[in-house]
């Protein structure tokens, strides 16, 4: 039977707790038979606290990561409650034997703290994704996508993408099949590839009222669905075209290309959301000049197409 120990963090996270234990803590034995050995960890001297206040008293300590196949690290509280040695070095004694480790959210802090992301490609929940390369800057971190399959190492995004890490890891060791038929008694979707997007805006820089390029961003967002080229931009602002470029990147962080490119895909996931116009005059709506250039950039940006993208919202609207 393969054992999966799941370390309940100080502060823990209700949520991605009850994520492991829905996948792997319910007996299937109309499917698979035996299904997982689930063993929930105290992380920390009991009784554990979630910040609604619901005590959690783990049944066992982390000397039970010594006997797991399979260890998982939900969200930890990094900032309040850094992971202790003694949790790092059984996480540590649990990869050298060969143990497979996850993470749902901020728990890639704690394999991190390992020193066992180093090298890797890695995620994590995109609000954290700066701080994880800040602290750990030898880990390509990855802050787009659900989760990364690394062969023994398995890291996800934030929330319900531990959902889709946890039934990858089920397809994985039981066929799509097995984890087709969990993910539909969860009534969620059965297969979001990891590759996929965290569906988040796009953070745009704010600028300050006396910033020449306040109008000029302004005006942009608003005019999307025109051309709109670098010398047309820099006229706005009273600027050459070199100084706006460079003006541009200090203010937004990326280039004037990247920033509309950006701008049209967050417009489009906003306008297939809430609005039935068909994909095409989406596209005109958000500049791009042809349904193919949207859909050439959705896929590119999101990993999804608009369709997808547009059904997986109206599911989830639906359903919730």
């Amino acid at each position: 039977m393969h054992t999966v120990a799941t370390v309940v963090a100080p502060r823990v996270a209700m949520f991605e707790l009850s994520v492991a234990c829905e996948v792997f803590g319910l007996q299937r034995p109309e499917l698979v038979d035996p299904w997982y050995r689930h063993l929930v960890c105290a992380g920390g001297p009991p009784p554990l606290r979630s910040p609604e206040g619901i005590e959690v008293h783990p049944p066992y300590g982390l000397e039970a990561l010594a006997e797991a196949d399979t260890v998982m690290v939900p969200a930890w509280p990094y900032e309040i409650h850094p992971p202790g040695e003694d949790l790092l070095d059984a996480v540590r004694k649990a990869h050298t034997r060969g143990a497979r480790l996850l993470s749902e959210c901020t728990g890639a802090f704690v394999i991190a703290a390992a020193g066992l992301l180093d090298g890797r490609r890695a995620t994590t929940h995109w609000m954290h994704a700066a701080e994880l390369t800040r602290r750990f800057p030898r880990i390509n971190v990855d802050p787009r996508v659900l989760y990364v399959d690394e062969g023994q190492i398995l890291t996800s995004a934030g929330t319900a993408a531990g959902i889709d890490l946890c039934l990858h890891v089920v397809r994985c060791d039981h066929g799509a099949e097995v984890a087709n038929a969990v993910a539909r008694r969860m009534v969620v979707p059965p297969h979001r590839d990891g590759g996929q997007a965290q569906f988040v805006d796009l953070p745009v820089a704010p600028t300050d009222g006396d910033d020449p390029l306040a109008d000029t961003l302004e005006w942009m967002l608003e005019h999307l669905d025109l051309p709109l080229s670098v010398g047309q931009l820099a006229r706005r602002s009273a600027m050459s075209p070199r100084t706006f470029a460079r003006r541009f990147r200090a203010t937004t962080g990326t280039t004037p290309h990247r920033w509309v490119l950006g701008q049209r895909v967050l417009l489009a996931q906003r306008l297939l959301e809430a609005t039935d116009d068909p994909v095409a005059l989406v596209a005109a709506r958000c500049g791009f000049a042809t349904t193919a250039g949207l859909r050439m950039h959705f896929q590119r940006e999101l990993g999804a197409s608009p369709l997808t993208y547009r059904h997986t919202f109206r599911r989830t609207a639906r359903t919730g």
